[in-house]
């Protein structure tokens, strides 16, 4: 993506005098997320807050507000010298599906994909040309699903051929859970995702962003809890955007932030629904295809050392590290896949997944989680060392409370070569296993917590 970064909204701002107290005040480490919410201060009236207070958990609302008055108007933090970015205003980075908004993109274009009749079939009927790390098995169960011929496959109507690149995507496995995919780094791919931007080949970026605004629009007009079928299943036929993430990214924006969406979505697909919380398309990132004579490729776009091609990154874990230093703070060959200093680094970050956790990692002021009971990530959102973790309940259908505790001592951690292993600290520290403790209250649409 080669756009320009579209100029920050005018501030109403903070007072100077409250501006230079501020910025000379460090960000005090928070208690930990278990612990009782202590009393936060009041941010200074002319600083933007956050318009909706339904769904918050604790003290949450008051320390995100805290942290935007801490930095309202700032030029002192985060930020960067790259594309897009405001070179020197703090910094915030959200992931999208289930962050952002309830439900995935990623899994409502595919669905619309399928219905369709918009996936394009391999040169040759050969699907391991749709990706490198298909393995002979699933390459095999697609192609005697879905026989070659015409200009797309008829996954409207042909259901074996839907059913079998629904499993394919959905469960990483073919419908007779034979692994469809082998041999790729875990901490930067997950060739699942990967092979949605790659069924996309054959296509402008215009015309998947058609599709994904057609898709948006289906979910967005269903009622929740809504299903559709795709082949011979009953799939998610909804999406909503969490009012409370639309308010904080409106806040931050008005507070100066230079504010990105990074998801392991398909970039088109991103840059349609991030508009819905005024995102423009310069400020999102997402997996990205190349492209020949104005059509995408089935090989993606590399980050840090990876090469165009390679297909061996994507905004996934490790790899959302990269493509945040690399797009959103210009830093360019292998250094793009490190920490950076802290002074450069987000200031706030958002997710809720393990694919989030170096984002929120690198994030210095706070890291707002998500709590969908994912190992890695509610590891290290709990054990919290520096306070500055925060974690929340999905504001639509929250989980209920994990009765287990999270495996941080054994197997929380997924290695590079996909074995399972104990989460570490940064000073190899083994992380001790952490019960759920921020966990489901009422759906914020019946009551606020």
């Amino acid at each position: 993506m080669n756009s320009t970064h579209s100029p920050v909204r005018g501030l109403r701002g903070c007072a100077a005098a409250a501006v230079l107290a501020l910025a000379a005040t460090a960000l005090l480490p928070a208690p930990n997320v278990s612990a009782r919410p202590a009393a936060a201060s009041a941010a200074p009236a002319a600083c933007p807050k956050l318009t909706v207070s339904e769904g918050w958990y604790g003290d949450n609302k008051a320390r995100i507000e805290r942290l935007i008055a801490d930095h309202c108007r700032s030029k002192g933090t985060g930020g960067g010298a790259g594309k897009g970015t405001g070179a020197g205003k703090p910094l915030a980075v959200f992931d999208w599906d289930n962050t952002v908004i309830k439900n995935d993109v990623g899994d409502a274009t595919l669905y619309w994909l399928l219905r369709n009749d918009r996936i394009r079939p391999p040169r040759h009927g050969d699907w391991t040309t749709t990706s490198r790390w298909l393995t002979p098995e699933a390459a095999t169960a697609l192609a005697a699903a879905c026989p070659p011929g015409g200009r797309t496959l008829p996954t409207s109507t042909d259901t074996r051929c839907a059913d079998e690149i629904l499993a394919v995507y959905g469960t990483g496995a073919t419908s007779t859970g034979r692994t469809a995919f082998a041999g790729y780094d875990h901490r930067r791919m997950e060739p699942q995702y990967a092979w949605l931007a790659q069924l996309l080949r054959g296509w402008t970026a215009r015309e998947v962003r058609s599709f994904a605004a057609e898709a948006r629009a289906e979910n967005l007009a269903a009622p929740r809890g809504a299903t559709q079928r795709v082949g011979t299943a009953r799939v998610t036929g909804w999406v909503r955007h969490y009012e409370q993430q639309r308010a904080l990214i409106r806040a931050l924006q008005d507070a100066g932030f230079d504010v990105w969406i990074v998801s392991a979505s398909p970039e088109p697909v991103v840059d349609v629904w991030a508009r819905g919380v005024g995102i423009d398309p310069s400020h999102t990132i997402g997996i990205r295809n190349t492209t020949e004579h104005g059509r995408l490729t089935g090989h993606l776009q590399g980050c840090g050392g990876v090469r165009d091609g390679e297909d061996r990154m994507i905004t996934y874990i490790d790899g959302k590290r990269c493509w945040i230093n690399q797009e959103i703070l210009g830093v360019r060959g292998a250094a793009a896949e490190r920490v950076q200093p802290a002074a450069r680094r987000q200031v706030l970050a958002a997710g809720d997944s393990d694919t989030d956790v170096s984002l929120l990692r690198d994030a210095t002021g706070l890291r707002l989680v998500l709590n969908r009971n994912k190992n890695e990530l509610m590891c290290r959102a709990y054990d919290n060392g520096d306070g500055r973790w925060i974690v929340n309940p999905m504001f639509i259908e929250p989980k209920q409370r994990r009765t287990a505790p999270y495996p941080c001592a054994t197997t929380g951690y997924t290695a590079a070569d996909g074995t399972a292993r104990p989460v570490r600290r940064a000073d190899g520290s083994v992380v001790p296993d952490q019960w759920d403790t921020v966990f489901r209250g009422r759906d914020p649409e019946e009551t606020a917590y």
